[in-house]
Formats: C-alpha cells, structure tokens, sequence
C-alpha cells in the first residue's frame, strides 16, 4: 500500500502530537495538588489509574501511527529520489 504525501506526513505529525499533548498531560497528573490523582496520604487513586492506562495507550498508539507516517515519508523521499 502506498500512502500519499498529505497522508503520511499527517500522520507522522499525528504521532508527534500525541507524544507532546500525552506527555505534558502526564507530567501535570504526576503534580497534581487537587487531590484526584493522589488521596491525603500520597497514594495513587482510580483517576491516577485510569489516566496513566489512557496515556500508555495514548503513547503507543501515537507511536505506531507516526511510525506508519514516518515509514510514508521515508518511501516517498526515496521514490522521488530516483526518478
């Protein structure tokens, strides 16, 4: 299967962005003072949990679907290099 150029790069900057939004999300729930990732004694609570596991798949997801982009990309350079 070929991908086109919009696609791939679409792609590859939807695994980028999902990287940056994700991470940042899990930086600001690992600082959490509201008292929603963590109860008064400082253990994880079910929204912690639950937001971790949403973030895991976030990260996987995002890297697979920008390495299918960046896989875009790269076939496409090496086409137009040999034409």
């Amino acid at each position: 299967m070929k991908l086109s150029r919009p696609v791939s790069w679409f792609l590859l900057a939807f695994g980028v962005w999902s990287w940056v939004i994700w991470f940042t999300f899990v930086k600001n729930l690992w600082k959490d003072a509201s008292g929603l990732a963590f109860d008064d004694s400082g253990d994880p609570t079910a929204y912690f949990w639950v937001h971790l596991l949403l973030a895991i798949t976030s990260f996987l997801l995002g890297t697979a679907i920008g390495v299918i982009g960046l896989r875009g990309v790269r076939a496409l350079r090496r086409t137009d290099a040999s034409e």
